[in-house]
């Protein structure tokens, strides 16, 4: 599309949201969580006329709103089971969320973290199986197996994420359908291999041996593990030169290749770099949720694009948006349970709240694309 034909309120709009500040953003996105909060809270108490209840609350009203966002946000605080549910998943969603947000940085689109989490899980638990044995006993034995695991889970994510990498470096492919296309091939490979080769003896599901146990480690750990990750992600983009030749590659590749910035070698850098984040997050749920690799692995390389979205791609948002999402996604598994409101009701809550939050950023993006704001 053409933003020279826009109607002139929508150009403006466009450019007010480029041009817009660091705190006019924080308004901006704490107004549409507010607006989702509202908006959920109508469609909980229209879909609770047509349901059945013993006692409704209001009225012809069954669901009470305010009790859903009580377990939706809240739950945390009174329900150790789901606190300890929230920390997995935002210690998983910071890795994922960040991986996503580092290819976006250098104007690439890394579809294909879920591809990349897969392998990296599945390189993490072999090696953690094949090192255990040889490993001295004790929390230090636990440790290193954990370290040199967590390292394979890295690099096999970084190998199999250069690939697309290479593929739009060199032959101009379109990261986002190869990246989509390899998280089905990951998957089936995975599933191949550990079916045929590293399966779990006795076991009636597609999955390899336990790691060991002192390799394994609580979600308080690996939660300090992504925020100190984050941090350094951060200073590498915003503190070396090469974050700077990232970024700028990203927003201004014209620019970087004048200032003599080896474009191809960027590309395969950064969706490599994104990869390894993610391979590290596949590594991380091995380690900390599972103690294996078994077939059927959540969907948080699909999430993390989300988490990515709703930060506005920035890794330091990535801290914020990760415990939201990872919060919400905790809370909802006792809504159902606790206050008999259908979870696909739940859904609709959740996808509103992040629809909304994450369009502002949306539309900016369009506009920085477009070349909007500055004045125009």
């Amino acid at each position: 599309m053409n933003p020279d034909r826009l109607p002139d309120p929508i150009a403006g709009l466009l450019g007010r949201l480029v041009d817009a500040s660091a705190g006019e953003r924080l308004l901006v996105s704490v107004a549409a969580l507010v607006t989702a909060i509202l908006l959920g809270g109508v469609v909980t108490l229209v879909a609770g006329v047509f349901a059945e209840c013993a006692t409704p609350i209001v009225g012809p009203f069954c669901y009470n709103p305010l009790a859903v966002y009580r377990y939706l946000f809240l739950a945390p605080l009174f329900d150790s089971f789901v606190l300890q549910e929230t920390l997995k998943n935002s210690a998983l969603l910071l890795f994922t969320g960040l991986a996503v947000a580092v290819s976006f940085r250098a104007g690439l689109f890394n579809i294909g973290t879920q591809g990349q989490l897969v392998l990296g899980a599945l390189a993490a638990a072999l090696v953690a199986v094949w090192v255990g044995p040889a490993a001295p006993s004790g929390p230090v034995g636990g440790a290193l197996i954990a370290v040199v695991a967590m390292v394979a889970g890295a690099v096999v994510g970084g190998l199999y994420a250069a690939i697309p990498g290479a593929l739009k470096a060199y032959a101009d492919a379109n990261e986002v359908i190869t990246t989509i296309m390899l998280n089905f091939v990951a998957s089936d490979v995975a599933f191949f291999l550990v079916s045929a080769y590293f399966q779990k003896p006795g076991s009636g599901s597609v999955e390899t041996r336990d790691v060991p146990a002192a390799a394994r480690f609580g979600p308080e750990i690996a939660l300090v593990m992504a925020i100190a990750l984050t941090l350094l992600i951060t200073y590498l983009l915003w503190g070396t030169a090469f974050g700077y030749d990232l970024r700028t590659a990203g927003i201004q590749p014209d620019a970087a290749d004048y200032a003599g910035v080896d474009a191809e070698r960027m590309v395969v850098t950064s969706m490599t770099l994104s990869g390894m984040i993610g391979g590290l997050g596949g590594a991380v749920w091995v380690l900390m949720s599972v103690g294996r690799w078994v077939n059927g692995v959540p969907s948080l390389g699909f999430d993390g694009i989300t988490v990515s979205v709703l930060a506005s791609n920035n890794p330091l948002g990535v801290l914020f948006a990760g415990p939201l999402f990872g919060t919400m996604q905790a809370g909802s598994l006792s809504i159902d349970f606790q206050l008999g409101v259908p979870r696909q009701l739940v859904g609709v809550i959740r996808g509103l709240v992040i629809l909304l939050v994450a369009m502002p950023e949306f539309f900016r993006t369009l506009g920085v694309r477009w070349g909007m704001g500055g004045g125009r």
